[in-house]
């Protein structure tokens, strides 16, 4: 199974913001700077996690587009509607509980699914704010340790972002390269005002 492709990707060259936006712009963004400089060393991040996005830029920009499949739609059939009840994207997978947790799903009106989905939709709600959170800072961490963990103050700015200490994470990373400070600190405080380099 492959990953799907991310919806946002930012792209640096060295220590500088190259591009921004949908895979197929920033890999073009990219290869224009490696046809340039083929010395260059690019790095692609998802926009959302900081994971790698691995691209092959060998050969023209046409045959790097045709390999990540920049303009593939759907063929025609494969979405093709079926008659009954739409799709709603429910994945049947197996789930393990003790037997009273079972005898209690079975007494629950709609039955377990139903139970079960209105309990994951209720802790989700719950704890929203707080798994945004963790997931910011981890999508921040694995940027910074990618691209700034020879830079100075980095120990100091990881103690500081798993705090939630904004403030003291931006006196930390004051003296990283400019864009790489600011694309760190949009991960790590997504609700923070931005800041204007002085």
């Amino acid at each position: 199974m492959t990953t799907p492709a991310p919806r946002h990707c930012i792209a640096f060259c060295g220590t500088r913001r190259i591009a921004a936006g949908p895979l197929g712009e920033v890999a073009l963004a990219a290869k224009a700077v490696l046809d340039a400089n083929e010395d260059a060393q690019i790095l692609i991040f998802d926009g959302a996690t900081s994971e790698p996005v691995e691209v092959d830029f060998r050969g023209s920009a046409e045959d790097m587009a045709a390999r990540l499949g920049f303009h593939a739609e759907p063929s025609e059939g494969e979405e093709r509607r079926r008659p009954g009840r739409p799709r709603l994207g429910v994945v049947a997978r197996e789930v393990t509980l003790l037997p009273r947790h079972w005898d209690w799903l079975r007494d629950q009106p709609g039955g377990a699914s139903v139970t079960l989905r209105k309990l994951v939709e209720a802790a989700s709600r719950a704890s929203g704010q707080r798994d945004a959170e963790r997931k910011a800072r981890e999508a921040a961490y694995r940027f910074m340790s990618a691209v700034a963990g020879n830079e100075a103050g980095f120990e100091a700015a990881a103690r500081a972002l798993f705090a939630g200490d904004r403030e003291r994470f931006a006196t930390c990373a004051a003296s990283w390269p400019s864009d790489i400070r600011t694309h760190a600190v949009a991960l790590a405080f997504p609700d923070a005002e931005p800041t204007t380099d002085g």
